[in-house]
């Protein structure tokens, strides 16, 4: 089996970068006897040149109208299709998005939270979607003193933060970042993630722009707490990894968040940030350790994915209600 992984996304300094180049690295060293994987930035153009099985688009984005074989997309959440209010820009995209999704032989999703959206907004069959989590890369442990001192030389850091890591790109009011550098709090707050011009004018904040794994890991540990405002999760990459830094999490109240870290995390009331901040600042380690899911287990799950759409007949895709039949990967301890 000969599968076309679009690579595109992975230079994306954001999730879905993070999620492809985790992913292509755990495929190449799991594939089995007979298992090929082609890293591809031109995808429509190899797959009219050479013999492949299955093309996996990493990111709903990347999903083709018209595939020339079967196609696996994944989709990390659906806050865009669920409030539409808030992307009116990009109505007739994500129409599009929409149907190419539609025609694809499986849909990967991190968490059966995200199933249930994809099923009620995207229409999809339930046999097309399959549950795949998502896991800390390696390079996200405990640092020591020596890269601690570092991360904090290095991006001014003070002794004592709170955080909050995600992109800074565009403005976005369902991560209530505004709000949460505007409210009142004890310990400074650092925002990680690559920036624009807008981001430079939140109050009070410490941003540290684009950092690398190893940076992150250090800035993860060198936090007091890490904080998720977002009120709508896809998976929350960002607290699993901020766990395995031995960092506890603070997060709002969010399905896909109560489904992948149950009782590591504290939870308050979505949209609160007097509360979450409150609750930051009184988090206590150790941390629980994380979920004891790895890239190489989704990469497992994932190449039996790509095996069942390479064999699976073409799918109409009538609007489906969530019962059951859903795949799961199985969890170690999630």
């Amino acid at each position: 089996m000969r599968v076309a992984f679009d690579c595109r996304a992975s230079e994306d300094p954001e999730g879905v970068g993070r999620y492809s180049r985790c992913l292509l690295a755990a495929l190449a060293g799991t594939a089995a006897a007979g298992e090929e994987l082609i890293q591809t930035r031109r995808p429509t153009a190899l797959l009219r040149s050479r013999g492949v099985d299955v093309l996996h688009a990493p990111w709903m984005a990347g999903a083709m109208l018209h595939s020339p074989c079967p196609m696996v997309v994944t989709i990390h959440d659906l806050g865009a299709l669920k409030r539409r209010s808030e992307h009116l820009h990009g109505g007739l995209r994500l129409r599009l998005r929409r149907l190419a999704v539609q025609r694809a032989a499986r849909v990967i999703v991190p968490t059966r939270a995200v199933a249930r959206d994809a099923i009620r907004h995207l229409g999809l069959a339930r046999e097309q979607v399959a549950v795949i989590p998502e896991a800390a890369d390696a390079s996200m442990y405990r640092r020591g003193e020596r890269d601690v001192a570092a991360a904090r030389a290095r991006f001014a850091l003070p002794e004592r933060f709170l955080l909050w890591v995600g992109g800074l790109r565009h403005p976005d009011p369902s991560k209530h970042v505004v709000k949460l550098a505007c409210a009142p709090r004890e310990l400074p707050l650092v925002l990680v993630g690559s920036t624009r011009p807008w981001a430079h004018e939140l109050p009070d904040v410490i941003l540290t722009g684009e950092v690398s794994d190893d940076q992150l890991a250090a800035i993860y540990t060198a936090a007091h707490a890490l904080m998720l405002s977002s009120s709508d999760e896809g998976f929350g990459l960002s607290a699993v990894e901020a766990l395995a830094c031995g960092t506890p999490v603070v997060a709002c109240d969010a399905p896909a968040l109560r489904e992948v870290l149950g009782e590591r995390v504290t939870f308050v009331p979505a949209g609160d940030v007097a509360a979450l901040i409150a609750a930051a600042q009184a988090a206590r380690r150790p941390a629980p350790a994380p979920p004891r899911w790895s890239w190489e287990d989704a990469a497992r799950a994932t190449w039996g994915v790509y095996a069942r759409a390479a064999a699976a007949p073409k799918l109409s895709t009538p609007r489906a209600r969530l019962g059951g039949g859903i795949e799961r990967a199985a969890l170690s301890d999630q």
